[in-house]
């Protein structure tokens, strides 16, 4: 494998990224996934609550963040992907904020998953089916949105990733965008025929797969070399709890909420090398401060599992 990584969030600190990354490094991560949507929020969007964040020149955020750069450089951490903000439209919000979203945030988060030397940056389809009446209406919007930061994304050589998302109707939860590998691997294949590059990717989603009831090996087999991260993390089948895998049993004989070993099996099945990657931030908050790098620890400890099975 190429290493194990856990997000930033929860653990590197704007005001002494050093100390946060020395703490990754000592929990025996070797990889991060930086955080950026932590700067803008997914609840204070979809409330239309903007803050003055990525109104900064992209001079003025690289300034930013050069010592988390540099932090990660000096404590051995690669940053191996990153998040955009999302949603990156809202179907309900007026144009000055979904402009914004558009012209301002997401093609800054570009040129700084470029300038953290990251060569993925993880990005949410359009949820809006239920608003265009189709989940292809639905596509091409998410289409013509990779296609305004695709060109860019080409020449930083930044290959940006779609998500197996969820979505809920009448307090149900229901399969989102990117739930169908087949549609989702074709898209890809298209896109990046179009550019002539690999431009367009997928982060795999444990999580979202388990709350929709995925089949997880059937899924990664039909994506093949086209998953490029990994967002791994467990719940109970009800809810998106974001929490360290093995945690949630169905029975009482303790068989697992997920199917980790489907997981394993589809990513064995396809030669998968890239990063184990833990998106598992809310666990840091659940544990007391005291605990958290004994958490950390058990969470890289359970990548280094993952990757003895996979024969890494």
């Amino acid at each position: 494998m190429k290493g194990i990584g856990v997000q930033t969030k929860n653990v590197v600190d704007d005001k002494c990224p050093t100390e946060g990354f020395a703490m990754l490094k000592r929990a025996g991560f070797s990889c991060a996934d930086f955080s950026l949507n932590s700067y803008l929020l997914n609840t204070n969007i979809y409330r239309s609550e903007l803050n003055e964040f990525f109104s900064r020149s992209i001079h003025e955020l690289t300034q930013f963040f050069a010592p988390h750069k540099k932090a990660a450089q000096e404590a051995g951490i690669t940053v191996n992907q990153m998040h955009m903000p999302y949603p990156i439209y809202v179907p309900t919000g007026d144009r000055e904020l979904n402009d914004y979203l558009w012209n301002e945030v997401a093609p800054k988060s570009v040129e700084l998953c470029a300038f953290f030397g990251c060569p993925h940056l993880v990005v949410h389809g359009f949820k809006l089916a239920r608003f265009l009446g189709s989940e292809e209406a639905e596509w091409e919007r998410t289409q013509a949105f990779l296609d305004s930061v695709a060109p860019r994304a080409k020449e930083l050589g930044v290959v940006l990733c779609i998500e197996n998302l969820y979505g809920g109707i009448g307090g149900h939860i229901v399969g989102g965008p990117c739930c169908d590998a087949k549609k989702a691997a074709e898209r890809i294949d298209r896109m990046n025929e179009k550019y002539h590059a690999e431009v367009l990717g997928f982060c795999f989603d444990t999580g979202h797969a388990n709350l929709v009831g995925l089949d997880f090996e059937r899924f990664l087999s039909t994506l093949g070399d086209r998953l490029k991260v990994l967002h791994i993390h467990d719940n109970d089948g009800i809810s998106d709890l974001h929490q360290i895998p093995f945690t949630f049993a169905k029975t009482r004989e303790n068989k697992s909420s997920t199917d980790w070993d489907g997981f394993l099996r589809g990513l064995k099945g396809i030669g998968f090398d890239g990063v184990l990657s833990f998106e598992t931030a809310p666990v840091l908050t659940a544990f007391p401060e005291e605990l958290k790098m004994e958490a950390l620890g058990l969470i890289d400890k359970i990548g280094e599992y993952f990757a003895g099975e996979l024969g890494r």
